[in-house]
């Protein structure tokens, strides 16, 4: 199972952390950027090239630290189809490093588009006789807050191609409050899309004892991680907020079992962006993001045991 991939990663690299590459131009070093714009103009061409470059030198960088990557799609929707070429050919490059991706995209329609969604982002899509494999992401996030509608698609590529997702249930965001923390019965809502998401999973554990549909619980929210640890036992978590949305390692300690299995944390603008706290414009910045990335490993560990 692709979370047993994943999870065999966290145990080796001794590191149940993740890398967010969500770059905007402005994350870039000036010196990238200008080496485009001299090529290119002030162009979304440039930017493209510009963050594919960034985005590889990170991936270097990172490779034998971090277990995963999680590209956000909506920093390279914006820069149009070439934004989107460029998604794919980083998800290549990282795959190429041995990386797990985790394409963020947070889908969350119905029927044949959820089906086309899937298609695209996890399973292969059709040409007359022929099939091609688009984004190809190891696993998806996925809002299911519409039902099964908008996740049994997702499943039954999972199925095919051994792929997982990440399913919203506890997000970071302060406005989660509004909805997910309403009681719906005897419980909150939050708790009623935990029961949902292992419900979706089914009888799908695997070697390390988790299913094929995780969840998105946020890390500035300790208590509510602690009741869908408790709740959630085979849920394999995907936890963001540390660091620049104000998740510890204290808080996210709570997404662990006792074998320091069963969950990855997010960082995002504290890895790319660390060359901005270094004064030297950036020249540095693979350094810097390594730096940072393990210092966020031996922070994490400092809490957890990862047998």
């Amino acid at each position: 199972m692709s979370f047993d991939v994943l999870q065999k990663k966290i145990v080796e690299k001794k590191n149940p952390t993740i890398a967010g590459l969500d770059a905007r131009i402005e994350y870039v070093p000036e010196h990238i950027r200008a080496k485009y714009t001299a090529q290119y103009g002030e162009t979304l061409q440039a930017a493209v090239e510009a963050i594919f470059e960034f985005n590889c030198g990170l991936i270097d960088a990172l490779c034998d630290i971090v277990p995963a990557v999680k590209p956000q799609s909506a920093y390279y929707e914006n820069l149009g189809w070439r934004g989107m070429e460029m998604l794919e050919r980083t998800i290549q490059y990282a795959k190429s490093k041995g990386l797990y991706v985790v394409a963020d995209i947070k889908r969350g329609d119905i029927g044949a588009t959820a089906s086309a969604y899937s298609e695209g982002w996890l399973g292969r899509t059709t040409v007359g006789e022929s099939q091609f494999a688009t984004f190809d992401a190891d696993c998806v996030t996925l809002n299911g807050y519409m039902g099964a509608d908008a996740i049994n698609p997702f499943l039954q590529d999972c199925e095919r191609f051994d792929k997982c997702v990440f399913a919203l249930v506890r997000t970071s965001n302060k406005s989660a409050v509004d909805l997910q923390d309403q009681m719906c019965g005897d419980k909150h809502v939050y708790e009623v899309m935990g029961d949902l998401t292992m419900q979706w999973a089914g009888e799908t554990l695997g070697e390390y004892g988790y299913n094929r549909v995780g969840a998105v619980t946020g890390a500035t929210y300790p208590e509510q991680i602690k009741t869908l640890r408790a709740q959630m036992p085979h849920t394999f978590f995907l936890v963001p907020g540390y660091g620049a949305q104000g998740g510890t390692a204290a808080d996210v300690q709570y997404a662990f079992d006792e074998n320091g299995h069963g969950a990855i944390v997010n960082s995002s603008r504290g890895i790319m962006c660390a060359w901005k706290k270094t004064g030297n414009n950036g020249t540095d910045y693979q350094e810097a993001a390594r730096n940072v990335a393990i210092e966020m490993r031996d922070d994490i560990c400092r809490y957890i045991t990862i047998r």
